[in-house]
């Protein structure tokens, strides 16, 4: 990574937090998703002041921020990826909020991993909108009783997020996902991603996702 591309990270981070601000009275937190990413890109967001970050996956999070959790106490660590149950302690060991619970044996995972390692996280339920198959996520029909769930097992939900289908406008599982947590008095949206963040502003997002209009394209192949 050049120092061109270190100083145009910091560059597209400034303009989408003005363009957030321009948008909202209270803008969306933004959430700088860093998979794939090398040190260098971490290093350099941390340096303009970013403090709030996204990740898919359990074990490359580990490798990006175990370390770094020691000398950066105010760092925020969201993960956005699906969760398999059998790492729920270790994401209960990283992780500060947990935006990905879609199914009743993760909360029961989870509130076992919070009872053995004595931490206790903030959690959103992932509501898969557009009810694809392939996609992770509860059903819009099923959020109400696994809300419940994941409260009858002590866990602090306060928000919902979702991943419009690729091919949809973005608009209406916004709209939909607004008006569920309005009806469950939720207060966090996780809504928004590189290509809509400022859509899901638009629409009362509190906190937008965006990895490659940071970074520049993602690696798919890492």
């Amino acid at each position: 990574m050049t120092d061109t591309d270190i100083t145009e990270i910091a560059k597209r981070r400034r303009a989408i937090l003005s363009e957030l601000s321009e948008i909202s009275e209270t803008p969306p937190v933004l959430v700088a998703v860093t998979k794939t990413q090398p040190d260098e890109a971490l290093e350099a967001i941390l340096a303009d002041g970013q403090r709030v970050f996204g990740e898919n996956r359990v074990q490359e999070a580990y490798e990006h921020w175990e370390a770094r959790r020691e000398t950066i106490p105010d760092l925020e660590l969201r993960l956005i990826g699906p969760l398999q149950s059998n790492k729920s302690e270790d994401a209960v060991r990283l992780f500060d909020v947990i935006e990905t619970i879609d199914r009743p044996k993760l909360c029961r995972e989870l509130a076992k991993a919070e009872e053995k390692t004595g931490l206790e996280r903030t959690y959103l339920i992932q509501v898969n909108t557009g009810e694809e198959p392939q996609k992770a996520g509860v059903s819009p029909d099923g959020v109400q009783d696994l809300l419940a769930t994941a409260r009858e097992h002590g866990l602090n939900v306060v928000g919902l997020m979702c991943i419009p289908p690729v091919e949809e406008p973005a608009g209406p599982h916004f709209a939909l996902l607004a008006k569920l947590a309005r009806k469950l008095g939720l207060s966090q949206l996780s809504m928004g991603m590189s290509a809509d963040y400022d859509l899901g502003a638009r629409f009362g997002a509190t906190h937008v996702r965006v990895g490659s209009a940071l970074f520049g394209a993602r690696d798919y192949s890492a």
